[in-house]
C-alpha cells in the first residue's frame, strides 16, 4: 500500500465512480481499477459494492477511508513541515459555490490565497444553495460557498460577507424611491429556484408580509443568477436579487435598482465545510485563510 494508491482511493469514494475518479486525477479507468484491486487484495477485504451505477463503501472500505484521509492528511503536513516552501505545496480545492458567490466572492478568494500559496489549484462547480450543502454533507467536495444555512450538526459554516436584496427593474419601469411589495404584484416577476438562497430569503420576506408567492405575476425560474439580470435586461421581467450583483448593471444604466420597503433582512454569505471530513492540507489551509476573513 502506498500513498498514490489510497490517494487513487479516495477519489473513487468521493465521486463513487472509477470512471469519474479517473477523469479527475488523469488516469485511465484501468489503472484506477488496478489501484482498487491492489489494495484489495494486500489487504484481504472487498472495499466497493457495486449498487446500481455507483460504487459504494463496503464496512472495511468505509474504515479505510478514514484511515487514508488521516494518512493523507500526515503526509502533507510532513511535507510542509521538511519545508519545501509554503508557496510549493500543492493541491487542488474541490468547491461547489452558489451563482452570486461563484462569480462575486470566489475569484477575489482564489487571487488573495494563491499569493501566499501559487501551486494550489481548484476545481469549482456551481450549484444552488442547497445542493452545494449537500455536497459538502456528502464529501463530493471540500468547500461550499453559499447564500444560506443549512442546519447540519456535521457542517460548519464561516460568515464571509454580508449584503441585501434588491429590487431589480428593467430602464423603462421606474418608481420613486424605496418599494413597496405591493406595487411590483402587477409586473412579471422573475425568481430564482427554490433551492437558492436568493429565493429562501424572498419566500420568508414574503409570508412575513403576509403575501403569498402565487399573488406573484411569476413567468419564469431561474437558477442562475446571471440569467435572471439578463431576463430584467431584456424587459422580460422585474426580479429581487442579491444587490451585490446587481449593482455593477445599475451602474451602468443597464437596470434599474430599488430598495424594498420593509424588507431589512440581511444575509451572509458564507463558507462551509464538513466537520466530520478530514480535509486535504490545502483546502484546511483554505479554510483557514476563509476564517481570517472576518478578523
Amino acid at each position: 500500500m502506498d500513498f498514490h494508491q489510497l490517494f487513487v482511493f479516495t477519489k473513487v469514494v468521493e465521486h463513487k465512480s472509477f470512471s469519474k475518479a479517473a477523469e479527475e486525477i488523469f488516469l485511465s479507468q484501468s489503472t484506477v481499477s488496478s489501484h482498487i484491486q491492489s489494495l484489495e487484495k494486500m489487504l484481504d477485504v472487498k472495499l466497493f459494492d457495486r449498487v446500481g451505477r455507483e460504487n459504494i463503501l463496503t464496512p472495511h472500505g468505509e474504515r479505510l477511508y478514514l484511515w487514508a484521509q488521516k494518512l493523507l492528511l500526515l503526509k502533507d503536513e510532513a511535507l510542509l513541515d521538511l519545508n519545501r516552501g509554503m508557496a510549493e505545496f500543492r493541491g487542488t480545492i474541490r468547491m461547489a459555490a452558489s451563482s452570486v458567490p461563484g462569480q462575486f466572492l470566489v475569484p477575489k478568494m482564489i487571487k488573495e490565497f494563491r499569493a501566499e500559496y501559487p501551486a494550489a489549484t481548484f476545481n469549482i462547480s456551481e450549484y444552488p444553495s442547497r445542493a452545494v450543502a449537500d455536497k459538502v454533507l456528502g464529501g463530493s467536495v471540500d468547500v461550499g460557498l453559499l447564500g444560506e444555512k443549512y442546519e447540519n450538526e456535521k457542517l460548519r459554516y464561516l460568515p464571509l460577507l454580508q449584503e441585501k436584496l434588491v429590487l431589480v427593474t428593467p430602464t423603462n419601469i421606474k418608481f420613486s424611491g424605496a418599494v413597496k411589495i405591493d406595487e411590483v404584484k402587477s409586473h412579471p416577476f422573475v425568481m430564482r429556484h427554490s433551492d437558492s438562497g436568493t429565493n429562501s430569503l424572498l419566500e420568508r420576506f414574503l409570508k412575513k408580509a403576509g403575501i403569498p408567492k402565487e399573488q406573484l405575476n411569476i413567468i419564469a425560474y431561474t437558477d442562475s443568477g446571471q440569467s435572471l439580470i439578463q431576463f430584467v435586461r431584456q424587459g422580460i421581467g422585474i426580479a429581487i436579487m442579491s444587490e451585490i450583483a446587481a449593482r455593477d448593471y445599475a451602474g451602468l444604466n443597464m437596470v434599474n435598482m430599488y430598495e424594498i420597503e420593509g424588507f431589512h433582512d440581511e444575509r451572509y454569505f458564507y463558507l462551509v465545510y464538513n466537520i466530520s471530513k478530514t480535509l486535504p492540507l490545502i483546502s484546511k489551509l483554505f479554510v483557514d485563510y476563509a476564517g481570517r476573513l472576518q478578523d
